[in-house]
């Protein structure tokens, strides 16, 4: 990819917020939405923004774009809502964990639509208890389901969709 740009969420005029940061990475989107995302970054943002596209080698048509943002924390959840908006879009929104606030991961696909993921502070998915007693409770004694369900609640479907794209 291109150069890496910061882009900063806007705050209001003396404000001191907690402070967190992340990544876009579009990894596929029609030529034709660019601009639409750039809005939708933008308003998620409180700024303008400019990405500097590139064609999306494993999709002839598409394009790809990344950037880094900071903000307050919840940042990457209003990106993500931004952008889940088109169906056609393949991206990944991260947010690091910051000062009592865990960080998150959000994978949008054409074919999943949208999956929302903890991360801890050494960057893996972390899936609460209740979770995984309800997984367990779904899949009852066979092992073959519990494989499904565990993949599900860490992302295993999408990340399998949006790995040739990375």
């Amino acid at each position: 990819m291109a150069e890496q740009r910061t882009l900063a969420a806007a705050t209001p005029t003396g404000a001191v917020m907690a402070r967190t940061r992340g990544v876009v990475f579009v990894h596929s989107a029609p030529r034709a939405l660019a601009p639409h995302i750039e809005w939708a970054l933008g308003a998620a943002l409180g700024t303008l923004v400019h990405l500097e596209w590139a064609a999306q080698p494993v999709s002839p048509g598409q394009v790809r774009a990344e950037v880094s943002w900071t903000g307050s924390p919840g940042t990457g959840a209003r990106i993500a809502s931004a952008l889940r908006t088109w169906e056609q879009l393949r991206v990944e929104v991260t947010e690091e964990p910051s000062d009592g606030h865990e960080g998150e991961r959000f994978s949008l696909t054409p074919s999943l639509g949208i999956h929302r993921a903890v991360i801890g502070l050494n960057g893996d998915v972390q899936v609460c208890e209740e979770r995984l007693r309800g997984a367990l409770e779904r899949a009852g004694n066979a092992l073959g389901p519990l494989r499904e369900e565990l993949g599900l609640l860490l992302g295993a479907p999408w990340d399998a969709e949006l790995e040739p794209f990375r």
